[in-house]
């Protein structure tokens, strides 16, 4: 991932390259909020003044040259359901928490001038790019989404809608809490067994503590789309651990809940149209 020079965005390069499109993660910075929740949070139900998150929503987009309301929020149960959505849902959720999509997790489009949106503060957001039929998907996996497996779902909600190849997939796992922060219990791991079997016994990592692990989360979505059908080398793990890097990120984990949000965002931009941001191209 490239970070932007006024360190307010990461840009996925890989996906931006691979067809028109604006992939994006925002960090903390170059917003109006103030407190623990300064400067860019864009959580609307995180006890911030609902005019300063609107400011930071429009400061956030315009910056990657994307308008408002083109944006197309999910609502975020911690599910596994996917919807698809075109220009009639466009502005839900942009303003108002209320009208985003309900009780869905991911969101699914081939339509262009459109602005998927998801909200993270250690959630793994999973980009998903078909660069043949221009076709992209964006997805909130926390622990429940991931074992529910919503990456792959996904993908499969892409092959059904638009003829996705997931071979010709490239997917990124975005920034978020990583297994060097993550500490679960019994009733996280023991979900994660049940749904990764042998698998598991790499995703968790035990501690010096009795029944405490670390989850790796980067590594169960990355074998969940793997599982889903895509190449290893079309994944890319940003790798970046958002409660390590708190003057960077929000991180829920890290603030005993007291977190602002970022945001994934994800677009194919109209015919002729021009992403946002410059520097130099990195991985994911």
């Amino acid at each position: 991932m490239a970070l932007d020079s006024e360190g307010r965005y990461y840009h996925i390069r890989r996906l931006e390259a691979a067809a028109p499109v604006v992939a994006a993660f925002t960090t903390r910075r170059g917003g109006v909020s103030r407190g623990h929740l300064a400067q860019c949070n864009l959580g609307l139900a995180v006890g911030d003044d609902p005019e300063a998150v609107l400011a930071n929503r429009r400061l956030a987009l315009d910056g990657v040259g994307l308008p408002l309301a083109s944006v197309v929020a999910a609502e975020q149960v911690h599910g596994d359901r996917v919807a698809r959505v075109g220009r009639g849902e466009a502005g839900r959720g942009a303003t108002a928490r209320e009208t985003a999509i309900p009780g869905v997790d991911a969101l699914i489009t081939d339509e262009a001038g459109l602005t998927l949106m998801i909200g993270c503060a250690d959630c793994v957001p999973v980009y998903l790019l078909a660069p043949e039929r221009p076709a992209i998907g964006l997805a909130h996996a926390g622990w429940r989404g991931t074992v529910g497996r919503i990456a792959a779902k996904t993908v499969r909600a892409m092959t059904e809608a638009f003829g996705s190849r997931p071979e010709a997939m490239l997917a990124a796992v975005g920034p978020s809490i990583g297994p060097c922060c993550y500490e679960v219990d019994e009733p996280v791991a023991g979900p994660v067994r049940r749904a990764f079997g042998q698998a598991a016994d790499g995703l968790l990592i035990p501690q010096d503590r009795p029944d405490r692990w670390r989850l790796d989360l980067w590594e169960a979505n990355r074998l969940t789309l793997l599982g889903a059908g895509l190449r290893p080398e079309n994944i890319g793990v940003a790798g970046l651990c958002t409660a390590c890097h708190q003057d960077r990120f929000f991180s829920h984990r890290a603030s005993d809940g007291r977190a602002g949000r970022m945001a994934a965002l994800l677009a194919l931009r109209p015919e002729g149209g021009s992403g946002a941001g410059a520097g130099p191209s990195t991985s994911p």
